[in-house]
């Protein structure tokens, strides 16, 4: 084992055989959400106080409805990671197991939701 370097440690994936492809998710996700965080404000952040027909019409643009789309996505993906995170770090035994598949049917529960709603506001 002396001979292996660093790579080849990390491409074994440890005992879990996911640490390091969660790591990256996270990664990854983070700096999505940091591109569409602010896109996602300046397309939606004018809309806020207007009346109801003119937020539909707002929501109902194209370009208003991919960002709010992709910022719901993301947004709920990185969420179910850091939670998944926590609750491991925290919980143990069956009711993490339990915590785990709970937050991750919130999670993209809440993302279909919102994702139905934009859809069905959008066509």
């Amino acid at each position: 084992m002396a001979f292996l370097t660093d790579r080849k440690r990390v491409e074994g994936l440890g005992s879990a055989r996911s640490g390091t492809q969660h790591f990256y998710s996270m990664t990854v996700t983070s700096i999505a959400l940091l591109i569409l965080t602010p896109i996602f404000l300046f397309s939606v952040g004018p809309l806020l106080g207007e009346p109801h027909a003119e937020v539909i019409a707002g929501l109902s643009r194209p370009f208003t409805a991919i960002v709010t789309a992709l910022m719901l996505i993301v947004g709920f993906h990185h969420f179910r990671l850091g939670v998944t995170t926590l609750i491991e770090d925290y919980l143990h035994g069956p009711a993490g197991r339990l915590a785990i598949i709970a937050m991750t049917l919130i999670s993209y529960g809440l993302a279909a939701t919102g994702l139905f709603a934009i859809a069905k506001i959008a066509l």
